[in-house]
């Protein structure tokens, strides 16, 4: 029997990572997962051990750690995770040293979690939306853009993942109670369409693209589980949840002072997203998404799954 190929997944007992260590470790086809994780004693990774995968810790952060964590290994799944820290240099530098590693590595087939760079849409003296942090738009975006480059002349394939419905859970995001007592999805969108995933989806989605091999090495391919403007979420939550949930569009300049962390550079993105809608959804194909995962999760069914997890005061 061929021995699995080994694919080494950064963050793996994250979002992203996770979904993918999972859909290997349950449907195998020739891949082993080699999961990196910082804390190898967390229930995450002691769970993806008890799964079939091997564990062990690397930071990416540490460019000597990678070279261990990518020895070996046929590819590699690289992500950043910019709100841990919010510094779009930190992230660029992460960025770059998963590059150097997986070079050094001469692996076979990289996966890059990557967004565009909204400057070229929006330049830093476009007075549209405001400039952050001296350089960038969208930061969380913007650097990970920036930080393509450094991929350019690997076998890497560019994912271009969406909107984490997850964000309705965690990020503080979901419907709000208004004075009228009805509950309010409120997003600067105007009534344009917003691509969405399920975060797992995503990790299933790059264990598509690991499947078909080399043949999608130098592309850029965008993700969705659907399209959806804010009435159509606020409507399929009203289903979900029982009660009525309407939609609220809000000023991107109104969203960028609401007065919680990261507040202004999510305002950018959700104004981007609307200002460049043709370009976003039409790079966030459905259809190639479920080609490459036949258990994509419409915004429905994720919800039918985790309505009770969203936070409703």
């Amino acid at each position: 029997m061929a021995e699995s190929r080994i694919i080494a997944i950064v963050g793996a007992t994250g979002a992203q990572g996770g979904g993918l260590a999972r859909a290997i470790l349950r449907n195998g086809a020739g891949f082993a997962v080699r999961a990196l994780t910082r804390d190898t004693t967390s229930i995450r990774a002691r769970e993806l051990a008890d799964l079939g995968a091997e564990v062990i810790g690397a930071d990416i952060d540490d460019p000597a750690s990678l070279d261990r964590a990518f020895a070996g290994a046929y590819g590699a799944y690289c992500v950043t995770f910019y709100w841990e820290h919010l510094s779009p240099d930190r992230e660029i530098a992460q960025a770059r040293a998963m590059a150097a590693a997986a070079r050094r590595a001469r692996l076979q087939h990289l996966i890059w979690s990557t967004f565009e760079d909204t400057r070229t849409w929006v330049p830093l003296d476009d007075s549209r939306m405001p400039t952050l942090m001296g350089r960038y738009k969208v930061p969380h975006f913007d650097a990970k853009g920036e930080a393509d480059s450094f991929f350019a002349d690997l076998p890497v394939t560019f994912l271009r993942t969406s909107f984490y419905w997850d964000n309705l859970i965690y990020f503080g995001m979901g419907p709000k109670p208004r004075e009228d007592g009805r509950l309010a999805l409120a997003f600067p969108l105007g009534d344009k369409k917003l691509p969405g995933i399920a975060a797992e989806d995503i990790g299933k989605c790059a264990y598509g693209i690991f499947r078909r091999q080399r043949s999608l090495i130098g592309k850029t391919l965008g993700i969705a589980g659907e399209h959806l403007s804010g009435g159509q979420m606020a409507a399929a939550l009203t289903r979900a949840l029982g009660r009525e949930v309407a939609y609220e569009d809000v000023d991107p300049d109104q969203y960028r002072h609401f007065g919680v962390p990261g507040i202004p550079e999510m305002g950018n993105m959700f104004q981007f997203k609307r200002d460049f809608e043709p370009h976003y959804c039409s790079v966030r194909d459905v259809r190639f998404s479920r080609h490459l995962n036949p258990d994509l999760q419409t915004f429905d069914i994720w919800l039918a799954r985790n309505k009770h997890r969203i936070p409703i005061k």
